[in-house]
């Protein structure tokens, strides 16, 4: 079968997240089965317009985030139309509308995650207004009505469409994934000399790494020699409020900023620290979470979509309120409680054996058709 993805970014874009992650590994398998895969996606500074990346094609069309619909529409037109068995358009807050072309390709749509409140950590005055009360809620009720099969990968995302007139029977949702391997045996592991928390991810407004350090602050009032290091790109007027907030700290000295980290020095870092904390306004599924659990640090994260879905609480972590008090609190109840640690960690890195790609393709290839032995 030939399968195109209708993407706001690829797995090589330098901002590129969770989503795309998902969205690569599924398609480097559908390439493994004998499929022709082509990922039509947005271009960035210095990208070359086209790419093959484990079998799969990358055609780059328009850099902006909001015109680049337009413009791989108006590129799909031109080059790409009748060509394809299968389109799946993995809406990012700009939706394509390529459901209602009535081309004669078997069209689905994938969502990870609405944007809902990010607009208003993302976006500037009045765009995020009327990004949050018009453009997603209009655009997303009008992709509701095409009765298009819809691909999701959290119970929370599904709700979020069904506000939007999204029937039940038309979402299917998919097991998400990790890219990396559980480590062998718990009992393996060195964790640092002193109790560490991690944050990890950039460091960015929708991911309110200022209320992890604000936690992090009451939490050290019970947990005296308690450490956090704080791994990720810290950019934008965000990225240098924060590093402004850690210099001004009566703890700086034990606030590590790791800076940018590479797939080795993040897994190393998960793996020495004890826990890891989220607090993200909202994911599709929490992947950093599973990967945290996967090489043996539980998380404490905040009661929001994504999160709650990717943490059983009391189980596999601890969720909590979304403000710093809360979150200082599920830290201390973390580290201090050593039976529950040893339970939370233990049964989090089982949990995370669960969540593989292989499993996730299996639940994409039912609903698409494609070829799967």
């Amino acid at each position: 079968m030939k399968i195109l993805f209708l993407a706001w970014k690829d797995i090589q874009h330098p901002t590129h997240g969770g989503a795309e992650v998902v969205l690569h590994e599924l398609a480097k398998r559908l390439v493994k089965d004998g499929n022709e895969v082509t990922i039509l996606t947005a271009a960035y500074n210095h990208a070359p317009a086209r790419a093959t990346l484990d079998g799969v094609h990358i055609i780059r069309v328009g850099k902006n985030r909001y015109l680049h619909p337009f413009q791989a529409l108006r590129y799909y037109r031109k080059h790409l139309r009748h060509k394809f068995d299968v389109i799946i358009e993995t809406v990012n807050t700009a939706p394509y509308f390529h459901v209602f072309s009535g081309d004669s390709a078997k069209s689905f749509l994938m969502y990870h995650q609405l944007a809902r409140e990010i607009w208003f950590h993302e976006s500037f005055t009045p765009i995020s207004h009327i990004g949050y009360w018009l453009l997603e809620p209009i655009a997303t009720w009008l992709l509701g009505k095409s009765k298009a099969k819809t691909i999701t990968v959290s119970e929370s995302t599904k709700r979020d469409l069904q506000r939007f007139g999204f029937t039940p029977s038309q979402i299917a949702i998919i097991s998400e994934g990790i890219p990396i391997a559980p480590i062998k045996n718990l009992d393996t592991i060195k964790k640092f000399d002193k109790p560490t928390i991690l944050s990890h991810g950039s460091i960015r407004a929708m991911k309110r790494t200022l209320d992890q350090i604000k936690a992090f602050e009451i939490a050290k009032k019970q947990i005296p020699d308690l450490q956090l290091k704080i791994s990720g790109s810290a950019e934008g007027t965000y990225g240098r409020k924060v590093l402004a907030y850690i210099t001004r700290s009566p703890y700086h000295n034990d606030i590590e900023y790791c800076g940018r980290t590479t797939e080795e020095e993040k897994i190393e870092l998960m793996q020495k620290s004890h826990a890891i904390i989220v607090t993200s306004l909202k994911e599709g599924w929490g992947i950093i979470v599973t990967e945290a659990a996967s090489q043996g640090a539980p998380a404490v994260v905040y009661d929001v979509d994504g999160l709650r879905d990717s943490v059983r609480n009391g189980i596999t972590g601890i969720v909590t309120a979304t403000n710093s008090e809360a979150l200082a609190s599920g830290i201390v109840t973390t580290l201090q409680d050593e039976s529950l640690y040893r339970q939370l960690r233990r049964q989090a890195w089982e949990w995370s054996k669960q969540i593989t790609f292989d499993r996730s393709y299996k639940d994409f290839v039912k609903i698409v058709g494609a070829i799967h032995d």
